[in-house]
């Protein structure tokens, strides 16, 4: 990542770090700079500052106290001190939110989900089947409407001709697809490993924006996130989701929260553009790219989805809002796709978010997942703070 000053010049960035003093988490917002501590008995965690009528006016208020540089700290952050629990590092700016994620909600990867699927996650088949899926359905799906009459008549469409997939049904049809991605204080940050399960052997980063919605359903504000996909093992049978997305270490959000305010709306994120690097240990660089402009349902349309008289979040939620992004380049042999090596790295940038960085190990050799709410709330109350 550039430097602090030049990636968050504008704008209101609140995140987490890890304190070893404390042998805890602190709640902290960017100042020039310098990342200034704000963990106090009215905001404890980002739950409660996100439940602020006005988070914005709130911190302007607040003096802190002064924990390090960003650069400081993004260096203790890499991924040999990421998760060193004897070291101040950045963690994933939420803490109680429920971390939720919505799929399929752009045309290009809607057919590479279907690709999977009719492939059954064999990657030396992938090939064959996107050329046969591509050849009835093309780019025909790009500008649909998801929900639409329209929708409706090309769902029949595809019906008749045998290509319908549960992927098309929650792509173009009026329910949108939303799944738990992770547990509570699971997701990691900046600098640290994410995790693939050992049984995958097809599998890619997702490039997301991630909205911070409080308990009310209204968003504060966004995020980046990498939402680890295996294709495989997703692409043997759709009831294999949850083990398909939910590992240690699969879900990464940072580097910051940026709060909404007069420098960033929605109307940012409807019209952000996401770049993704993934640069191998053998060498291999590969160069993506996805933008919230293709999306097919607003995000508003994916929160009031999620959260609703439907269902509640008590402690309010984060959102992946999916990807345009799915590689089809070859990495080794022809015709069989990318798929990740241990020890790639993969950097999520937007230019009004700043960057996520991470390092891909197996899920059973990154850092364990140890602190949860129950360590939580004991931290806390033993810092008085509760």
């Amino acid at each position: 990542m550039t430097s602090a000053n030049e990636v968050f010049g504008t704008g209101t960035f609140v995140g987490r770090v890890w304190r070893p003093d404390v042998a805890g988490p602190a709640l902290v917002v960017l100042r020039g700079g310098d990342l200034i501590d704000i963990t106090s008995k009215e905001v404890p965690t980002m739950r409660d500052l996100l439940e602020l009528d006005d988070p914005i006016g709130f911190l302007s208020g607040r003096q802190g106290e002064r924990l390090s540089t960003l650069e400081a700290v993004m260096t203790a952050s890499r991924v040999e001190a990421a998760g060193d629990l004897s070291s101040i590092h950045l963690l994933a700016p939420c803490d109680l939110q429920a971390v939720k994620a919505c799929g399929v909600t752009f045309a290009r990867s809607m057919i590479e989900r279907v690709i999977e699927e009719k492939a059954a996650g064999n990657p030396a088949l992938a090939e064959t089947m996107r050329e046969r899926v591509t050849a009835i359905i093309g780019d025909s799906l790009r500008d649909l409407k998801a929900g639409s009459p329209e929708a409706a008549k090309v769902k029949a469409a595809l019906i008749e001709v045998g290509v319908w997939s549960q992927y098309l049904e929650v792509g173009i049809g009026p329910d949108a697809e939303v799944f738990s991605k992770a547990q509570v204080l699971a997701s990691v940050g900046w600098g640290a490993s994410v995790g693939l399960h050992p049984i995958s052997k097809w599998n890619n980063p997702e490039p997301e924006i991630v909205l911070a919605v409080d308990s009310q359903g209204r968003v504060k504000g966004a995020t980046l996130g990498n939402d680890v996909n295996l294709r495989d093992v997703e692409g043997r049978s759709a009831l294999l989701l949850g083990k398909a997305k939910d590992n240690n270490a699969s879900s990464a959000i940072g580097p910051f929260i940026r709060l909404f305010d007069d420098t960033y709306s929605i109307d940012d994120v409807r019209r952000a553009d996401l770049s993704l690097t993934i640069s191998g240990p053998d060498g291999f660089v590969l160069k993506g790219a996805s933008t919230m402009r293709e999306i097919s349902r607003d995000p508003l349309d994916l929160v009031s989805q999620t959260i609703g008289r439907h269902h509640q979040y008590p402690d309010g939620l984060v959102l992946f809002m999916g990807t345009l992004f799915a590689p089809v380049e070859d990495r080794d042999a022809p015709g069989q796709g990318f798929t990740h090596k241990i020890g790639d790295v993969v950097t999520i940038s937007n230019a009004e978010l700043g960057s996520l960085t991470n390092t891909v190990r197996l899920s059973t050799e990154c850092p364990p997942w140890t602190f949860g709410p129950s360590a939580l709330m004991r931290n806390l109350a033993a810092r008085g703070l509760l």
